[in-house]
């Protein structure tokens, strides 16, 4: 049922594990959302005292709020609180850029409203309730499983994994999804232990490190020293790398040029570089024939 409420009177859901920022894409969809309208209302549900919680539309609320609205189209839903928190996990698993962390406690939260649904317990009906999960989603019931296991990780390890998808490797320390799930199994103080070692030597682990990782906590051999053994072990695929300062190079480059897209600076920087080195054979050449 849609009606039209205060916006003012809707609460943000409890618990929402999607992030929403306040940058350049948020006002497109404050632009977009004042020249044609809103297309497709807020989900709500009632709650007490005359308030609403948002269910879906989270970004729409904001950008509506930017725009100084008071009154906003909603659609009401008559929810349980397991049907609400499905609803708001499937409402928002297909938006552009979803951060792993995000996709994690989003899949803890649909995958644990699954089981209250049910009255399932935990053992071999687990597996029934990640391929619950699955079923509404492009993710296997095993990736799903391995997203819940990045739940279980010290926020620290967990900012590495979404490192992957926010920066470029090159300059950022980035950690994947197999050594996140190996070291989701090690206690908090371990993990601290981990990161620690992280930060001291500038690498995360490997997938096979973090599986010998794993190994040495679980027979309580898991030290400062074992674990700095195995970081400094050269990874199959690592090869000498050059590292640049991003602030040194942000310092110098024009500031609307920071404003694009990465692919644009980069190929910005290439040609600066490519017209640098034809300056520098040209003065070569004339510093020769001057000499000569």
């Amino acid at each position: 049922m849609n009606s039209i409420i205060k916006l003012a009177s809707i609460d943000s859901f409890k618990n929402h594990p999607y992030k929403v920022e306040n940058n350049d894409s948020l006002n497109e969809l404050a632009q977009s959302i004042k020249e044609n309208g809103l297309l497709n209302p807020l989900i709500v549900r009632k709650k007490s005292n005359n308030r609403y919680e948002l269910i879906s539309g989270h970004r729409r609320k904001l950008a509506l709020e930017l725009n100084g609205v008071e009154d906003v189209e909603v659609n009401i839903k008559d929810l349980n609180d397991d049907e609400a928190t499905i609803l708001m996990v499937d409402s928002n698993m297909y938006r552009e850029k979803i951060l792993p962390s995000e996709k994690a406690f989003a899949y803890k939260m649909k995958y644990d409203a699954i089981k209250h649904q049910g009255k399932l317990t935990c053992g071999n009906r687990c597996h029934k309730s990640r391929d619950e999960v699955a079923s509404n989603s492009k993710d296997s019931s095993r990736t799903i499983h391995n997203y819940i296991r990045l739940t279980y990780l010290i926020p620290e390890l967990l900012e590495l994994v979404d490192n992957t998808i926010m920066y470029d490797s090159r300059t950022t320390l980035t950690m994947g999804m197999k050594p996140a799930v190996e070291l989701s199994y090690l206690s908090k103080e371990e993990q601290t232990l981990v990161y620690s070692l992280i930060i001291y030597e500038s690498a995360t682990p490997s997938h096979s490190q973090a599986m010998e990782i794993r190994k040495l906590s679980k027979n309580n051999q898991l030290d400062f020293d074992s674990l700095e053994d195995i970081l400094c072990q050269k990874k199959g695929n690592q090869n000498e790398q050059i590292s640049f300062n991003k602030d040194k190079i942000e310092s110098v480059l024009p500031q609307d040029l920071l404003k694009r897209d990465k692919r644009y600076i980069e190929q910005y920087i290439i040609k600066a570089i490519l017209n640098y080195n034809e300056l520098s054979k040209k003065e070569e050449i004339d510093i020769g024939l001057r000499i000569n």
